[in-house]
């Protein structure tokens, strides 16, 4: 896992900049997976090594059980301010960030809305959700490919949000390891478009079965690319039956209020939990 991602690597810069003031810090003192070649986990008999395919099995289970611990207190901490926290996860290019955009426009007057944005580098989403209307910290993951439980615990507290407020956490574009990585929050939903075509659900089923929520985004393009609406909810239905499911565009609005309605029913739900 940490080999896949590239987070082991103490070279691997990880950092959180706010687009507000520009003020950028480092988070490798928090996201710190290195280690020496040989090391002995709390419970191991004996020190291990990575060499061998086996030995990963015993590194996994300490990294995601630290995560999860981090996890824990995100969620404690998000309870105990009234604030729901909402994993997006996608591959690259999904629309995710315009869909973010549209959705703080569209309810500027309703609900209060912060964002983590997460990137391998740049700000450039924190940016354009800066200049929607909504408070954003960037992270940059470096060679990491997802967002870790202890990185968006330092983003949430620097964000401050509002009691009562949504918090929208846009993850890395990558649906394999986000899958695995709990942050704290209240649900995680996928964001499909049309252009990558119906078989997403079926190709990575491990986040398909994560998620409670489905966005099929950019159907204005549907009929552009032969996209088959009927065959992707087949494919949704077949890896996570109980997947809610709902069609949009974020570049026509066509499906926003559907969307913001749902935002509305999950934030009243999780206050009466």
């Amino acid at each position: 896992m940490c080999g896949t991602c590239g987070c082991a690597d103490p070279a691997n810069e990880v950092s959180m900049t706010n687009p507000e003031t520009g003020a950028k810090v480092i988070l490798n003192g928090a996201h710190d997976h290195s280690h020496d070649h040989e090391h002995h986990h709390p419970g191991d008999d004996e020190p291990h090594t990575h060499g061998a395919g086996g030995e990963i099995i015993p590194l996994e289970i300490a990294v995601l059980s630290k995560n999860d611990k981090f996890a824990a207190q995100n969620r404690g901490w998000f309870e105990g301010r009234g604030v729901t926290a909402l994993n997006l996860v996608s591959s690259p290019g999904s629309g995710k960030t315009t869909l973010l955009e549209a959705t703080i426009k569209r309810m500027a007057d309703k609900i209060k809305i912060t964002v983590i944005e997460g990137d391998q580098m740049t700000a450039n989403d924190a940016e354009r959700i800066k200049n929607a209307g909504a408070k954003a910290i960037q992270i940059n993951t470096g060679a990491g490919c997802h967002l870790e439980a202890d990185m968006v615990a330092q983003a949430a507290k620097s964000l401050d949000p509002e009691r009562g407020s949504l918090m929208i956490i846009e993850n890395v574009g990558n649906l394999v390891c986000p899958a695995m990585f709990d942050l704290g929050e209240k649900m995680k939903i996928a964001v499909i478009s049309t252009t990558e075509g119906e078989d997403k659900p079926i190709k990575y089923p491990h986040m398909f079965r994560a998620v409670e929520l489905v966005v099929i985004n950019k159907m204005d393009l549907a009929p552009y690319v032969d996209f088959n609406e009927e065959l992707c909810r087949k494919n949704i239905a077949e890896v996570n039956p109980n997947a809610e499911v709902l069609c949009l565009s974020a570049k026509t609005n066509e499906g926003l209020d559907a969307w913001c309605e749902k935002l509305i029913d999950i934030m009243k739900a999780s206050a009466e939990s």
